[in-house]
């Protein structure tokens, strides 16, 4: 082991390769360890040996760089001198020129010298003692770890000084979403991909997409929404999907998500019940309610499935027979893959941190969020505009279904103009607030039930227009509409499905079996 020492008390380089060869005399590096202040005892974790392999790669074969410039960043580097010696052969490489000591040399004449030996002696140095190219990415993503390590050590010290100067004023739960905050932009950041991928690995993974539907019953590729015309129309929910469910106030939003969660759990349930003790879980369905409890939709959900008014449950005004079967459904229910978090407010950060370790914990196999519009933004994103928020919020859930690879059924307000116009049938242009709900969402799709709008046009009995109304409001009655105004990957269109509002249920749309009550 070869060790090159910094007189004025910064970082020691060694060398632990056999085959790096000690220099004449010792090199002094006229370089000072970064975070030298925050951490006083210990220094922060790097592996000087593995930026000089990689370094030495690249000066060899430029292919090294192509192997870890997709993730790796200069300042990922813990040596300055490293960082400067990665950008420069990365800018050469990008005009299209050889980056080797030779095309570096003239980039470095002016550093001062390491001891005795100068820079571009150092550059050929790296070069003599270069890595393989095969080895390259394996030793870019050790720099690339190490780095991230450091940052959150930063990250932790920040936190800790926080709480030791904050103003007493400040509530710590601020100092709590700040720090999220930071935790989530540094995962957001330090995500890297595998680069291109050639066709035949996206045709093989196409075709086992196709015969998982194949083998599925209904040839569904996603998660079925237990409503068959829907399901036929979508696919299914389709993985690492945003789906946003919207409409105006009591159109039934919050009744589909539940209808939708509730049926996606019971598939899961089925699943895991049907694999082998030793196969991976099927997952959960992870249910963000920000508006109700979740002692709210546990009777919601007990109220669809026992077929009793969730008014009446709530009152208590049930019978014996009533109750049990309460108690028998809860019993039925009670092991359901279902999970609610019922925090107010929580920002988009908090929400992707509470859903990747849901996964980790119990797998995941679908999100719910009710409703996007009580979520909030990072800090900076809510002083500057609802807009520029709202923008962040939806190109947050984006990114956390492709990541969890799961789809997430997010529900949304629409704006008041829907209310102007004589077809009150929502269209993408009153999706509320942002654009960008429309842009970063796979699905868009509105819930619509003209039954209470003509319910409220209820004229004074007795009159001409009494009878007609009573006609047009049994020809709505319990029934709704699907609009899917938007579909990456298939048809728009209209599903119809019946509705019923005592029990907050959506159904499949059978005519036959649709028989209009008697209204007044």
């Amino acid at each position: 082991m070869y060790k090159v020492e910094n007189p004025g008390g910064g970082l020691a380089l060694i060398f632990e390769s056999d085959s790096f060869q000690p220099m004449n005399t010792l090199t002094q590096l006229n370089v000072s360890a970064p975070l030298a202040d925050e951490l006083p005892l210990r220094a922060a974790p790097h592996n000087i040996e593995a930026e000089q392999a990689l370094l030495g790669a690249i000066l060899v074969n430029n292919e090294a760089l192509d192997r870890v410039s997709h993730f790796l960043l200069p300042n990922h580097f813990f040596d300055p001198l490293h960082a400067r010696i990665y950008e420069t052969a990365s800018k050469i490489v990008q005009a299209g020129k050889h980056a080797s000591p030779i095309t570096l040399k003239s980039f470095f004449d002016n550093e001062p010298s390491l001891g005795e030996m100068t820079v571009p002696q150092y550059l050929g140095r790296l070069a003599v003692n270069a890595t393989t190219v095969i080895s390259a990415q394996d030793y870019g993503r050790t720099i690339y770890d190490l780095a991230i390590r450091r940052s959150l050590i930063v990250i932790g010290e920040d936190m800790v000084n926080t709480a030791y100067d904050s103003p007493i004023d400040q509530p710590p739960a601020r100092q709590i979403e700040d720090t999220e905050q930071s935790l989530y932009d540094l995962a957001e950041f330090g995500k890297y991909g595998a680069g291109f991928a050639d066709f035949s690995s996206a045709l093989t993974d196409a075709i086992e997409m196709a015969n998982a539907a194949y083998q599925r019953d209904g040839g569904l590729s996603g998660r079925a929404s237990g409503l068959t015309d829907l399901d036929r129309k979508m696919g299914g929910l389709q993985s690492s999907d945003l789906i946003i469910v919207a409409g105006r106030p009591s159109m039934g939003k919050t009744a589909l998500a539940t209808n939708i969660a509730f049926n996606v759990a019971r598939a899961l349930r089925a699943e895991q019940e049907a694999a082998g003790p030793n196969d991976e879980p099927s997952g959960v369905v992870g249910f963000f309610s920000l508006e109700m409890s979740s002692e709210q939709l546990a009777t919601r959900i007990i109220s669809e499935q026992a077929g009793i008014p969730s008014e009446k449950i709530r009152r208590g005004m049930i019978n014996e027979e009533e109750f049990a079967k309460l108690v028998a459904i809860s019993q039925e229910l009670q092991h359901l893959p279902l999970f609610i978090d019922q925090t107010g407010g929580i920002t988009v950060a908090q929400l992707a941190s509470r859903a990747r370790r849901l996964k980790r914990q119990k797998g995941l196999g679908m999100i719910v969020v009710d409703y996007l519009q009580l979520l909030s933004g990072s800090n900076r994103r809510a002083s500057e505009s609802r807009v520029q928020e709202v923008s962040e919020i939806t190109t947050g859930l984006k990114a956390l279904a492709k990541e969890l690879e799961v789809p997430i059924l997010a529900l949304s307000q629409l704006s008041r103009q829907v209310e102007n116009r004589d077809d009150k049938r929502p269209q993408l242009a009153d999706l509320r607030e942002s654009g960008s709900i429309e842009q970063d969402a796979d699905v868009v799709m509105f819930v619509y039930r003209e039954e209470y709008y003509v319910e409220r046009r209820q004229p004074r009995e007795g009159s001409a227009e009494h009878g007609e109304w009573l006609t047009e409001m049994s020809n709505v009655h319990g029934l709704a509409e699907l609009i899917i105004g938007k579909q990456r990957h298939g048809p728009t269109g209209t599903v119809k499905v019946q509705f019923h509002a005592n029990v907050t249920r959506f159904s499949d749309y059978k005519p036959d079996d649709h028989l209009p009550e008697r209204i007044g």
